[in-house]
């Protein structure tokens, strides 16, 4: 069954199943990057991993993204009669470790890279080692003559720092070109908007793919069963707002997917 929205399903941003869809995107990415350019490119998949524990709002909030065997209890009145005061159940903040997936496009035979593409992670937008390690990585390619494409598919979190503008809008893909910086091409669009195809920079007077990532998105939602998951009777998460959330409920209305108001 295909997504009802026409760009970015903001359902799919929910903390549940954004891993899903990031590393299922990640390798539809890749195998349609590797049909067009192979023998001359190889497309990687590659991965960082790090440790990291949740800061005090990101721990807070994040009942909604958790999955428990079973739900926490607060203990019987029985459980133990000599003290006045009986405990609570408690959560502490435990380290996480974390693995990001992205894209390295190599020149075949050297595997020198040439373009880095990544697909932004939730801990990338928050402060913290995600941000820190991710920033440290974008600046240092910035500073080398690798191409940088920085796909934004998520509303939550402080986007990546650029100059110019683009930060109000919902969605942002960030093509920096070696040769042209610090200039950079930036496609910045709304829940409302196809996902934009563009070009994938490569080596110069190599042709440049067209990487159709709208139609990308749409497939890993349909061969991912994510339609069996996502209940269109609630709202997204996080959810829309004004117009954008008016928008949303009268086009899943029209598909029959959500029978009662969620606007406020």
């Amino acid at each position: 069954m295909p997504s009802p929205f026409p760009g970015m399903d903001p359902y799919l941003e929910h903390p549940d199943l954004w891993v899903g869809l990031h590393n299922q995107l990640i390798v539809a990415i890749a195998q349609s990057l590797n049909a067009q350019l192979r023998p001359r490119y190889w497309v990687s998949v590659e991965g960082r991993t790090y440790v990291t524990t949740p800061d005090a709002t990101d721990f807070l909030g994040r009942p909604d993204a958790m999955v428990l065997p079973k739900p926490l209890r607060e203990p019987s009145p029985a459980y133990d009669s000599a003290i006045a005061i009986q405990p609570r159940v408690v959560e502490l903040p435990m380290p996480d470790e974390i693995t990001e997936t992205f894209l390295h496009v190599r020149q075949l035979p050297s595997r020198e890279i040439v373009t880095v593409i990544e697909v932004l992670s939730p801990t990338n937008k928050r402060p913290g080692e995600g941000r820190r390690l991710y920033e440290e990585k974008r600046e240092q390619t910035l500073r080398s003559r690798t191409h940088w494409v920085e796909i934004d598919l998520l509303r939550a979190g402080q986007p990546m720092l650029f100059r110019g503008n683009g930060h109000d809008n919902h969605y942002r893909i960030l093509i920096s070109r070696a040769h042209r910086r610090p200039r950079a091409e930036l496609y910045a669009f709304s829940v409302r908007d196809p996902i934009p195809a563009f070009r994938l920079p490569l080596l110069p007077g190599d042709a440049e793919p067209l990487l159709d990532l709208g139609a990308l998105a749409h497939r890993v939602y349909d061969q991912g069963g994510f339609d069996l998951e996502i209940n269109y009777q609630d709202a997204p998460v996080p959810p829309l707002e004004g117009e954008d959330a008016t928008w949303a409920d009268q086009l899943l209305r029209e598909r029959g997917l959500c029978s009662t108001s969620r606007i406020a």
